[in-house]
C-alpha cells in the first residue's frame, strides 16, 4: 500500500508539477515572463467584461432591461 502512494506521490511531484517548477525558477530571472499566462488570463477577462458591458447597453437602448425590484419572481 506504500507503494501504492509514493507512486501517486511521484506522479504529481516529478511530473504534473513539471511546468510549475520551470515557472518557479524562471520568476527568479524574468519575472514578466514567469507571468505570461497571468497577463494573458488578465487580458481575455478584460475583453469578456467590455463585451459584457456592451450587451448590457444593447438590451438598455431596446428597452429589454428589467432593473426593477420585481425583475425576479423570487423578489417580488
Amino acid at each position: 500500500m506504500k507503494a501504492f502512494f509514493e507512486a501517486i506521490q511521484s506522479l504529481f511531484v516529478d511530473f504534473l508539477f513539471w511546468p510549475y517548477d520551470v515557472l518557479r525558477e524562471l520568476e527568479l530571472t524574468d519575472w514578466w515572463t514567469a507571468n505570461f499566462i497571468n497577463w494573458i488570463l488578465i487580458v481575455v477577462c478584460c475583453v469578456a467584461m467590455l463585451y459584457w458591458l456592451k450587451q448590457l447597453n444593447v438590451f438598455k437602448k431596446n428597452n429589454e432591461d428589467e432593473d426593477g425590484t420585481t425583475a425576479h419572481s423570487f423578489l417580488g
